[in-house]
């Protein structure tokens, strides 16, 4: 039998199989809202889910990197001294950004934030000049803010470390555990469609039987149903999709206004929801796939 015969009937099964998948969905009527509804239900929490999880850790990244440290140097510091300081500073590898500001500069900045009262400190400048530091990784504040302190004519080199450190756990514990709701959703979703479609093969197991004892190979049965799952997917992914699009929609409307000029942002819609639309429609096709595979393989065993 030569390659294009072979070709042509490997076609003409995947074709029937495909007629299969949808003729089984039309049949079992009732089984097949039962699955669609259980996908809509879980795709459209774990949607809604991702879209939270997403811009919390955007949130999360732009208050970390807002994370600095001000290196305070001792009063009288000469200008040569200062010079050393920076190169040093700039030296560690872990450091993303030096600025130096002035006390002068400094005391500006607070007659900005704070009112034209502290200008009565201009005669008699009691702030520091100070190195704004910034670092690659904000985790590693801490143990860069602990060499820079060490350093001659350096006072001080605070970051807030109690709040800090506070915020870095508060954060790594909140992505978490939202990773772990996404994961628990999914397979929950798993568990749901695997036994839905499990109830429309428990009715066709004479069928399987039948076909396993006149020769049928276990992918030849096995495929009409994990196209089915597959259909069940894509059709319990319509409206999650739907309602997560139009539910960032309006929220990114009402947000981003009061966000502006803010160092916050949430994600912009275009091309997030996009993103996330495909993430669920992937999602959807590979629980009702799996769901399905892991229904069928018990009957197989004929």
């Amino acid at each position: 039998m030569n390659s294009e015969v072979i070709t042509v009937m490997k076609a003409r099964t995947f074709a029937r199989h495909f007629r299969e998948s949808f003729k089984s969905i039309g049949r079992n009527g009732w089984m097949t809202f039962a699955s669609v509804s259980a996908v809509t239900v879980t795709l459209l929490l774990v949607g809604v889910f991702i879209v939270l999880m997403l811009n919390m850790n955007k949130v999360a990244t732009d208050i970390e990197k807002d994370v600095e440290i001000r290196v305070l140097l001792e009063i009288g510091t000469k200008k040569e001294e200062v010079k050393v300081i920076e190169e040093k500073i700039d030296k560690i590898s872990e450091v993303e950004s030096v600025e130096y500001s002035s006390k002068e500069e400094e005391l500006q900045n607070l007659v900005k934030d704070l009112g034209d009262d502290f200008r009565l400190f201009e005669q008699d400048n009691p702030l520091y000049d100070v190195f704004i530091v910034k670092a690659k990784d904000p985790r590693d504040t801490g143990r860069i803010a602990a060499e820079i302190g060490k350093y001659d004519n350096v006072n001080e080199a605070l970051y807030g470390e109690a709040k800090i450190e506070k915020l870095f756990n508060i954060l790594e514990m909140s992505r978490n555990v939202g990773l772990v709701l996404i994961i628990g959703l999914l397979f929950t979703a798993m568990f749901l469609i695997s036994n839905t479609i499990k109830i429309t093969i428990v009715a066709r197991r004479r069928e399987i039987e039948i076909m396993k004892l006149v020769g049928a190979t276990n992918w030849f049965v096995r495929w009409p149903f994990v196209l089915e799952g597959l259909w069940l997917g894509v059709l319990g992914s319509i409206i999650p999709i739907a309602l997560v699009t139009t539910g960032y929609y309006y929220a990114y409307e009402f947000i981003k206004p009061k966000l502006q000029n803010n160092f916050i942002q949430i994600l912009d819609f275009t091309p997030f929801i996009y993103q996330v639309n495909g993430l669920i429609l992937l999602m959807g096709c590979l629980i009702g796939a799996w769901g399905s595979f892991m229904s069928v393989r018990k009957f197989l065993k004929v």
